[in-house]
């Protein structure tokens, strides 16, 4: 979402990290390159110039300019004020109602819907009891769409057929919350034009009928510019509490995140990265500024593998791991818990630099994907032992998961020389202990194995033929 954003922040930035000595012509220039990166990215001109302002003055200080590294100095300077215009730390959302209340607003086609069900899981896993109210009575199937999501993932619907007043369902809907020790009602409205007046006025009154402790504006990113404006409407309106950036996996600029907060003051609480349904992050004004800079987010990559990594299958794996009985079927396993990370998309976008690295041949998320069905196509026996998959076997295990042959017989070579390396320098127990696994590389032609750092094996040393 901020790549072309990231890309050229990081060039403005490279050019200042390699000068020995600031000045104020080589701060101006790359001022100007962070300026135009910024408008391109959507930010709100206004916002903009404001940013550049506050950088430009804090860069020319002279605890800065006399500092032994001016220019990773103006990094960190940059990285501040990004953190400062979006909010110095996460918002969470309020539970101090028996139930808690809150009101999804938004414009047509925003995604109020899915995001209230995403929400709803997200509480849903945190143990929290949720009931969601269908209070969309103008959109053919909105009503439908709420309860087939509800049904899916065990999440009550509160809705009333037939009853077009909004603020009486609302009402109803809190009186069930309340009398089953519901702890939130998410109230799905309806999508509405800044310019329809008469439907504003409907979400005022219910949000005094309702008394909503959060009131969450669902903001398109893709919008740009616009959606500033659409949320400081609502904002004048209604007084929002939080905003929800949907679609920010998308072809967003992502520059709705960046100027969203300032002009409005309200804080982005959510923001939806995915189309699944788990793909609702909170947001984190501090990592997001590190993942635009290029600094990556390990911290949030790390929360996301202890949630949704199964443990118990990671222990069965170390006790495999110290007996030496890794085989295909637990790599098969390890790639299908990536997947629950976005695959190598997913992950590399959290690391420091991931940008760069994603532009990798051997880290395409194709080849992930072709190992995959490499192993799926095997039988469980093979998998267990692939040194009983020999010529045949392996012509149908092409044929079947659709690739080369070349690259069936690769994979079986790397995993079987990854295995007997491992074995022979003591790499097992180094693993478990926590220091991952050699990468398997089904793209490079010539396979060259990592080398492992601390290791006592050195290859043994090829014989020379002896000619007659």
């Amino acid at each position: 979402m901020f790549d072309n954003l990231t890309g050229k922040l990081q060039d403005a930035l490279k050019k200042l990290r390699g000068q020995a000595v600031l000045s104020e012509s080589n701060i101006a220039e790359a001022m100007v390159e962070i300026r135009d990166a910024l408008v391109d990215a959507d930010v709100n001109l206004e916002i903009a110039d404001e940013f550049i302002a506050d950088v430009r003055q804090s860069c020319l200080g002279a605890n800065v300019l006399r500092s032994v590294t001016p220019g990773q100095q103006v990094v960190k300077i940059v990285y501040d004020k990004m953190v400062e215009f979006m909010g110095e730390a996460e918002a969470p959302l309020a539970s101090d109602g028996k139930p808690t209340v809150v009101m999804m607003v938004g414009l047509h086609g925003s995604g109020k819907t899915t995001t209230t069900a995403k929400l709803a899981i997200q509480l849903k896993s945190k143990n929290r009891k949720v009931l969601m109210t269908a209070c969309d009575v103008y959109r053919p199937a909105a009503i439908d769409q709420l309860e087939i999501l509800g049904r899916d993932n065990g999440i009550a619907v509160h809705a009333e057929r037939g009853n077009p007043d909004v603020c009486s369902i609302a009402a109803n809907a809190i009186a069930e919350a309340r009398a089953n020790q519901f702890d939130y009602v998410l109230l799905d409205t309806a999508g509405r034009l800044q310019i329809d007046e008469p439907m504003v006025q409907e979400l005022v009154r219910l949000k005094q009928i309702s008394g909503a402790h959060e009131i969450l504006l669902v903001a398109d990113a893709a919008l740009g510019q616009q959606a500033v404006s659409v949320a400081k409407h609502f904002n004048d309106a209604l007084v929002l509490t939080g905003i929800v950036l949907t679609k920010l996996d998308g072809d967003a600029r992502g520059g709705a995140a960046f100027s969203i907060r300032k002009v409005t003051g309200c804080p982005i609480k959510f923001i939806g990265v995915g189309e699944k349904m788990e793909n609702l992050d909170v947001f984190h004004p501090d990592r997001m500024a590190g993942r635009i800079l290029g600094m990556g987010d390990i911290v949030s990559l790390v929360e996301q593998a202890a949630e949704k990594f199964d443990r118990e299958e990671t222990e069965k794996l170390q006790q495999k791991l110290r007996r030496n009985e890794f085989d295909l079927n637990d790599f098969l396993g390890q790639l299908k818990q990536m997947s629950k990370l976005g695959g190598i998309e997913g992950i590399l976008k959290f690391l420091p630099g991931g940008s760069k690295l994603a532009e990798l041949p051997e880290l395409d998320a194709k080849h992930f994907k072709r190992m995959e069905a490499i192993i799926s196509s095997m039988t469980k026996k093979e998998r267990e032992n692939v040194e009983t998959i020999d010529m045949s076997r392996r012509k149908r295990i092409a044929k079947g998961s659709g690739c080369q042959l070349e690259e069936v017989s690769r994979l079986i070579k790397q995993f079987s020389m990854m295995k007997n390396m491992m074995k022979r320098s003591g790499a097992l127990s180094r693993m478990v202990s926590g220091g991952g696994m050699p990468s398997l590389d089904l793209g490079t032609p010539g396979f060259r194995m990592p080398t492992l750092r601390g290791s006592n094996y050195t290859p043994p040393k090829k014989k020379r033929k002896k000619h007659k």
